[in-house]
Formats: structure tokens, sequence, C-alpha cells
């Protein structure tokens, strides 16, 4: 069933304080005030060097017939609907993790450049489900690698509970989509995920090494890559998973299909001149 915002002056101001929203209040001038910003306002919040600019997505602008991301590629305009959740939140996306979008970008234009603009190619598959619902999990203890592997949800996420409070193992959350759906708190939010593990797995040496390791077609060229990571098991994202049964009666929580079999992680390593880059383990 397809997911439907609720309008703007409908929404709970009590989730923009709970996991994962809680985590982009630096956007809170954009996202919490009872008016939609303008495409302006979001310009103005770029970073510095952030030379993408948003522009209002309407029928003089797609009347030069350019794909989406043919008109980011070759314009650098990022077509946005206005008084609309799921563009608002992509917009913040590109505002966090610039580097990361321009790396789906680039590879969408190889696939498009392949395969035209009326087919899909397995990597096109991969690289939108990410866009949409893509987390990037950083891991310090491999040992909560199997339990993932093998969908022990009550292993990983209830007697490894603590490994999510220390640092052992976090979630830099990237899809938009999951961003919109959290502004419903019944919503059981699962994410796809990419892992990248290492000693020292700091935010930004991860995220760049994944854009950079995207970017080359090192990853993301099959949606079996990614991992289902059932976000509501994540200490502080969901407010039933204090109690150990949650991980047994919610449906997101859902048993390995036979056969399945994972990528092992991305092992992040320092190279000369302080560059993160990942490798296959």
């Amino acid at each position: 069933m397809k997911y439907i915002a609720p309008v703007r002056d409908a929404v709970d101001p009590q989730v923009f304080g709970r996991m994962p929203l809680a985590a982009w209040r630096e956007y809170a001038g954009l996202v919490e005030s009872g008016d939609w910003p303008d495409i302006e306002a979001l310009n103005a919040a770029r970073p510095d060097g952030m030379r993408e600019r948003f522009v209002a997505q309407n029928r003089a602008l797609l009347a030069d017939g350019l794909h989406y991301e043919q008109r980011i590629a070759e314009r650098g305009e990022i077509a946005t609907r206005e008084h609309n959740w799921h563009d608002l939140f992509n917009a913040l996306v590109w505002l966090r993790h610039a580097a990361l979008k321009r790396a789906l970008n680039a590879r969408q234009m190889a696939e498009i450049a392949h395969m035209g603009t009326r087919q899909r190619s397995r990597a096109q598959y991969a690289l939108t489900h990410f866009d949409e619902a893509g987390v990037v999990v950083a891991l310090r203890d491999p040992s909560l690698l199997p339990l993932w592997d093998a969908h022990d949800w009550h292993g990983l996420f209830w007697r490894e509970r603590a490994a999510w409070l220390d640092g052992r193992i976090r979630v830099e959350l990237f899809g938009h989509a999951l961003l919109e759906h959290a502004l419903t708190p019944a919503q059981l939010l699962v994410g796809k995920a990419l892992v990248v593990a290492g000693p020292d797995v700091s935010t930004a040496p991860v995220i760049h090494a994944s854009a950079r390791a995207i970017h080359a077609g090192q990853l993301l060229c099959d949606p079996l890559e990614l991992r289902p990571l059932p976000l509501a098991g994540v200490p502080g994202w969901h407010a039933d998973n204090g109690r150990e049964t949650f991980f047994a009666e919610a449906p997101c929580f859902l048993p390995a299909r036979a056969g399945r079999r994972y990528p092992a992680a991305l092992e992040l390593r320092s190279e000369a001149g302080g560059t993160a880059t990942c490798a296959a383990r």
C-alpha cells in the first residue's frame, strides 16, 4: 500500500524529537515551522561548495524533456515539488550528503546511457532502493554480523542492545522516504543497508568511502546487496522496543528467506594522505 504523508498541520510536533527525525534537527527551520519553505529557502541552506541547486518542478521545467537524473547531471538542477514532504526530505539529504547523492546520480547516468530511459537495470533498482530507503551502518564489532545474517533480530537488537548504545554499531540514515514515513509514528521503518566495518568508523570517512565505492561501481550493482534492517529495533527508534516481546510480535522482524545470502561488510581502510576507502573483505 502506498504511503500517504499527513498534511503539514496534521503532523504531531513530537515526531521531530524522536528518531530518526531527531537526528535532522539542524534543518528544523525548514521542516518544523507551520509554513512550507520555498525553493529560495532550500537554496539558501546549501553548504559551501554545493554546486547543485533546487528548482521548482512545474510544467515549464518538465517541458525540457530531460530525465530527472539528466537535469541534475547536465544542469545541476534538482527538480523539487513544492509543498511536498517527500521532495523536502530529499532536499535535506542533498544538503547533508551531497557526495552520496552525486555518486548515485553518476551511476544512474551511466545506466541510462547503457539502457535508455525506458528500461531499468538491476543496478538502477539497487541505486533507487538505496536512495529511497538506504542506511549506512558503521560496524566496529564484527561479531554482530552473523546475527544479522541469520535475521536473529532478538539477538541483534535485544541481547546485543548495548552495542547500539556504546557505538559498536551505528546507523546513518540516507533514504528520504524513511524520513517521510517517520512522520507517522506507528510506521515500522525498515532500511536497506550497506555495512562498513573497521576499528574507527566515524561518520564522515564512512560516508565518504561509501560514496567513492558507489561511484566506482563497487557497490549497488544489484538490489540483493542491500541488507534489510528493521530500524524499529534500534534503541530509541520505536517506543515499544524496550519490551523483549516486541521482537517476536512486530511484523517488521521477518525471518531470513531460505538460501538468502548477504555480501560481506566493506572494510574501511586508511590510505596515504589520510584518505578513507572501502575494500571488500
